[in-house]
């Protein structure tokens, strides 16, 4: 039987990916949503969207009772780490509201809920990290987060829980821009930049996520799953593999570390995942950042 699945924050980095991915999927029927107009209405003319503010409660329960979608998959979220430090009212709307909201119409509706969370629920001292890893955020934006996971636990509905780190990846109608596209156009441009070497993480290739979101949902999995690369590696490592795939001057490239940057909200030093439980339940099988660079060069048609 087809999956219907309703994403919402279709006009983000992930609901962007998960809309090219299961568009045309014959196992899933879908439908986008978004706060605001839909952004891919000109390259997907053909998907389904209807208008959603997560954070009013109202509404989603109107929306999810007339589309009557099978799963969720809620990729909406406040994701600027310094906004959520500095207003943090808006960042629990966006991040715990929301969810609490959509927890209420899946319960009621009887609905499969898959919630994207973050590395950024745990303290950084120990990664790579399981998914039994205490969580301990040290900024708002990880106990926003955390919070989140809380309420998705205690719902009475089935639910999973998708954690990613880092996540990059090309975005349509966005000026948004990822670590890969902003080292290569520095270094072209001749800037010298400063990349950390004391923060670890395991990077995310969007379409990567996009696929652990799908594959929990295909297999109605429920509990909590870590879906990243499996490559732990600092910025500053990832920013060389960039100049060496491109082929750019590598001595623009300065190491240093977190204490020259001076940001409101403190970030974990050391996460990172260890992705085997989604790679033996799900058969989930992500990309190295090496074939991440070379996806987005040709999306970007810089071959």
């Amino acid at each position: 039987m087809k999956k219907r699945i309703l994403i919402t924050g279709s006009n983000g980095l992930l609901g962007q990916k998960l809309v090219a991915l299961l568009r045309e999927h014959p196992e899933a029927e879908l439908i986008a949503s978004s706060r605001g107009q839909n952004k891919l209405a000109d390259l997907y003319p053909d998907v389904k969207f209807v208008a959603l503010d997560v954070t009013n409660g109202p509404q989603v329960q109107q929306v999810l009772a007339q589309a009557k979608p099978t799963h969720v998959i809620h990729t909406a979220a406040m994701t600027n780490v310094d906004e959520c430090e500095l207003n943090q009212e808006a960042c629990w709307l966006q991040n715990v509201t929301a969810v609490e909201n959509l927890i209420a119409a899946c319960e009621a509706l009887h609905i499969h809920f898959v919630h994207v969370s973050t590395d950024f629920v745990f303290s950084g001292e120990e990664g790579p990290l399981t998914e039994e890893a205490v969580p301990a955020p040290v900024n708002f934006y990880g106990q926003s987060k955390l919070a989140a996971e809380k309420a998705v636990q205690a719902c009475k509905t089935p639910w999973a829980i998708v954690r990613t780190v880092l996540v990059y990846g090309i975005v349509h109608e966005y000026g948004r821009t990822n670590i890969v596209l902003w080292v290569r156009d520095s270094l072209r441009a001749g800037k010298q930049i400063k990349v950390v070497s004391d923060q670890f993480r395991t990077p995310t290739l969007a379409e990567d996520l996009a696929e652990g979101c799908w594959l929990v949902a295909k297999h109605n999995a429920t509990g909590i799953y870590h879906i990243s690369s499996s490559e732990l590696l600092t910025p500053y490592q990832m920013a060389l593999q960039v100049a060496d795939y491109f082929g750019l001057d590598k001595s623009l490239i300065v190491e240093v570390d977190a204490t020259t940057f001076t940001q409101p909200a403190r970030r974990p030093a050391r996460t990172g995942f260890i992705i085997s439980k989604a790679q033996q339940h799900l058969g989930y099988r992500p990309h190295t950042f090496q074939e991440g660079i070379a996806l987005l060069a040709r999306q970007t048609q810089d071959v």
